[in-house]
Parts: structure tokens; C-alpha cells; sequence
């Protein structure tokens, strides 16, 4: 697949750039979505085993993107699920920033709270910005895992795995991937646990999701929420077995299999093109969209090194002037974001000259009215 038929699957309309919140179905995921559905009105003679195959098709499209084998891989619904099933089967410290999404810190507290067995310990940042040299300077011989977002969804901050890794050695690295997965070509395989829903760049809406371990996560990391489709057995009655010895102990109950259809329908396509196909189409838009607050004036306070950003940019104008740039941007028709102080634009594969033109018609009047 080419990067231009990749492209020619979003169908939404000019004016959005709000990814990082979420992604407007792709078509290959809408179509499986419709698909499904139907079958499962139907529900001809024979046609209901087509479900069951969904959770491995799902963990081998996932095995296709990350490079980890589809055992080691869990079907999970969303990105927080993930986050509470590794926080609360860890046992030691965690390191992590209280500026991460509001997921990480919190399934950390919640774990402290309930089983005392994993004591968050809270790193100072960079103007959120979560680096190989703050993790240096802070880890202390107790923590037991480091957990850090791939791309912070307030900064649009690209974080560098490679070096967190050498860092801090065996200690397990817990990566919310969520706001890249799809469109970074992140060395997956020095995380010990990868946890991304389908909702954002992936395209493929909610209620989709993957939980990728480690051997080492196996081996350190205890199944707390371990449901009765947690076990090696397909049926269990009169019986507690205990759980799975790989990824599937994660499973809490049955998982969706309209949903795992249509997130593996966009994994699919998104490795039949390639990540670092999409990833450079990507940089292209998102150079663009900077330059164009460039050309207007408008603060940028993301990353311009490619190196260290992905789909975000995020303009940060003065304080007074956020409320004009917002409703700018509303009347214009252009789809974003505004939260706490800032404007997040979060651009993807595909950035349509009519929305350029939405985009440049909200700078116009922003600029004349921030001026007035």
C-alpha cells in the first residue's frame, strides 16, 4: 500500500485537527465496524465463529507493528486499563512525572492506596519534558519501574526511549504510547510494557486497545485483575485455576470483538503502508502548520527538532489573548483543542489544502483582534 491510498482512508471533514483527542474513524475500520455489526444481526448459521477470531488477528497485527510475539500481547479496551493492570501488579517504587496524563499518575496513587506495594516517587521535569538526565539525577536504588508517556500530550514532547533505557538499566519501562502509536517508529522492544488504545492516531475509535509485556514484565509484574478468561482454560467451572503464565492472565472478562476487528483493520493498513511512511507525512504537515503560526506571529511552544516531537503543536499565545485564538479557530471551522493556558493543533498523514486555507482565515482573524 502507498502512502497516498493510506491517505485516501480519512474521510473526515476539512477543518480537523484534533487527533491527539481523538481520531475520526479510518475507512478500513469503519467498514469492518459496519461488517461485523451485521453479521451479528444476522447471525446466520455458523457465521458467530468469525468473532472468536478477532482477539488473535488483533494481537498478530499488533505483533506486526511493535515486533513482539502475539503471546506476549493482551486485547485490552482502553489505554487506562492497561496502566492500572502494570501499576497495580507492581511491587516497589515507580518513577514517574505528576505532569503526565492524568492515567498514569493516577492508577499509581490508586495502587498505593489499595495494596501499599508500589510507592509513587514523582520526578521533576522540564517544563514537562521527561528526560534521559532528570531520570539520571533522580533514580534512587528503590524504584522498581519508570513510567513516562512516548508523547506528552500537554507538550507534544517526543521522548527519547533509547536513552531512558540506558538510564536505568533492568528496571521495567512502563510507556503510555497512546499519543504516538501509529505514527512514531519507536524501538518498542526496550519498553517492558506498551499500553496504547486505538482511538487517537490509529484511527479505529473506542473501546480498542493492546497491552504488550516483556519477558521481563512477565516475570516481574503480578496479574492482579485476572478474570475467569484469565486462565489457560477456555472453560471454567467448579474451579479457581490460577492465571495465564503469559499476557492473557491480563484478561479481566471477554473482550469486544467488533471492536478488536476494526483496531485490527487499522493496524493492518497501517503496516501494509508503514509507520515510517506515515511518520514522515506527519513531519511534512506538522512543519507546515508551524510555519504558518510562524508567518502569523503565534508562539509555538512545542518542539520544532523532529527528533523530539510527533503529531502536536502547541501555540501558546499571551494569557489574554487564548480566548481570542479559540474562538478564532471555532469560527473558522478548525477542530482543536484549548486546555489550560494553550491551543493544541495535532496534525496526522493527511492535511487537506482547504483546512491549511481554515487555518491560515483563523490566524487572519486572530491577529486583527488580538491587535484591536
Amino acid at each position: 500500500m502507498t502512502i497516498d491510498e493510506y491517505a485516501a482512508g480519512f474521510g473526515e471533514e476539512p477543518g480537523y485537527l484534533d487527533y491527539a483527542r481523538v481520531g475520526p474513524l479510518a475507512r478500513v475500520a469503519a467498514e469492518e465496524t459496519l461488517a461485523f455489526t451485521q453479521v451479528l444481526e444476522r447471525a446466520r448459521y455458523g457465521s458467530m465463529e468469525a468473532f472468536r477470531e478477532q482477539d488473535v488477528r488483533v494481537r498478530a497485527a499488533a505483533s506486526a507493528l511493535t515486533g513482539t510475539p502475539a503471546e506476549r500481547i493482551v486485547s485490552i479496551p482502553n489505554t487506562s486499563t492497561g496502566l492500572m493492570h502494570a501499576m497495580f501488579g507492581l511491587t516497589g517504587a515507580v518513577l514517574l512525572s505528576p505532569g503526565e496524563f492524568p492515567s498514569v499518575p493516577i492508577a499509581a496513587v490508586r495502587a498505593n492506596e489499595a495494596l501499599h506495594s508500589v510507592q509513587p516517587a514523582w520526578l521533576e521535569t522540564d517544563h514537562g519534558k521527561v528526560t534521559p538526565g532528570q531520570i539520571r539525577e533522580q533514580l534512587e536504588a528503590n524504584v522498581a519501574a519508570v513510567a513516562v508517556s512516548l508523547v506528552d500530550s500537554r507538550t507534544g514532547y517526543l521522548c527519547d526511549l533509547e536513552g531512558i533505557r540506558q538510564v536505568i538499566g533492568d528496571r521495567l519501562l512502563i510507556v503510555d504510547a497512546i499519543q504516538g502509536f501509529g505514527i512514531v517508529d519507536a524501538p518498542w522492544d526496550l519498553a517492558d510494557v506498551v499500553v496504547t488504545g486505538g482511538q487517537k492516531w490509529c484511527r479505529a475509535g473506542w473501546g480498542t486497545g493492546v497491552m504488550v509485556l516483556s519477558e521481563r514484565a512477565l516475570e516481574r509484574l503480578t496479574p492482579v485483575f485476572s478474570g475467569y478468561t484469565g486462565t489457560e482454560d477456555d472453560e471454567v467451572w467448579d474451579e479457581v485455576p490460577p492465571p495465564a503464565a503469559g499476557a492473557r492472565a491480563y484478561r479481566v472478562s471477554n473482550p469486544d470483538p467488533i471492536a478488536q476487528a476494526r483496531f485490527a483493520a487499522a493496524l493492518e493498513e497501517l503496516a501494509g503502508v508503514g509507520v515510517p511512511e506515515v511518520n514522515a507525512r506527519v513531519a511534512e504537515n506538522v512543519s507546515r502548520v508551524i510555519e504558518l503560526a510562524d508567518e502569523f506571529a503565534i508562539p509555538v511552544a512545542s518542539s520544532r527538532d523532529e527528533r523530539e516531537r510527533a503529531g502536536i503543536v502547541v501555540l501558546e499565545p499571551e494569557p489574554e489573548h487564548v480566548t481570542v485564538l479559540t474562538a478564532s479557530l471555532h469560527n473558522h471551522g478548525v477542530t482543536a483543542t484549548t486546555r489550560l493556558g494553550t491551543v493544541r493543533l495535532s496534525v496526522h498523514a493527511v492535511l487537506s489544502e482547504d483546512t491549511v486555507e481554515m487555518l491560515r482565515g483563523a490566524f487572519v482573524s486572530f491577529n486583527t483582534a488580538a491587535t484591536y
